[in-house]
Order: structure tokens, then sequence, then C-alpha cells
């Protein structure tokens, strides 16, 4: 069951969805549940946990997700390997460490980690 006022769901718009979903695959490892040619869940440890939604136009611009690492490094390698776009290099803020990327289909995510 959710928790009030948490984040539980985000959904992704995607130009291609079998490229969307092969990203996050090999990027983060990422598993998914096929619903139907234009629709997939994003499975979590305890259920899903977002959705990529194949559209004709994604929209640029919207809420910043940020994914946390345990080796930001070795993301950055993911990601690049994975065909996505590093937009900002890993940099320090205050708590931790972080990059910017694109993946395929244009959508501007994060990486965090500590140390």
């Amino acid at each position: 069951m959710p928790t009030h006022h948490t984040i539980d769901y985000i959904e992704f718009n995607v130009r291609h969805l079998e490229e969307a979903k092969r990203f996050y695959a090999d990027a983060f490892g990422w598993e998914f549940n096929d619903y139907a040619p234009t629709y997939a869940g994003i499975k979590g440890d305890s259920g899903e946990v977002g959705g990529l939604a194949q559209t004709d136009e994604v929209k640029h611009g919207g809420p910043l997700v940020v994914l946390y690492s345990d080796d930001l490094e070795a993301s950055v390698e993911a990601v690049h390997m994975a065909g996505g776009h590093i937009v900002q290099e890993i940099f320090e803020f205050p708590g931790g460490r972080r990059f910017h990327f694109t993946d395929p289909s244009g959508n501007e995510l994060a990486v965090w980690g500590t140390a």
C-alpha cells in the first residue's frame, strides 16, 4: 500500500516502446509487464512503480525523475552503453553527487549517489 504523499507511479512518454524497454533494461536492469503494444508497466520490488507509454510526441520539461545508484561511475557507463546521452557530467551537491542524461526518446533524468 502506498504511503501518503509519496511518489507512487511515474509514467514516461516514449517514442518507441521496445527501444525504451531495451534502454532501461540495459542501463538499470528494469523489468516490465507488457499490457498492450503501446504500454508497459515498470516492475518494482512490491508492485509496479511506473510505466512506459508510447506516444507520437514526447513533451520535454516535465518533472525531473532522480534515480539512486550505489556506483555512479558504473551507472554513467551503463547509460552510455545503452544508448543514452549524458547531458550533465557528474557533479557534487550537498549530500552527494549526480549526473543527468537523456534516454533515446529525449526524457531527461538524473542519477545520484553518495561518495
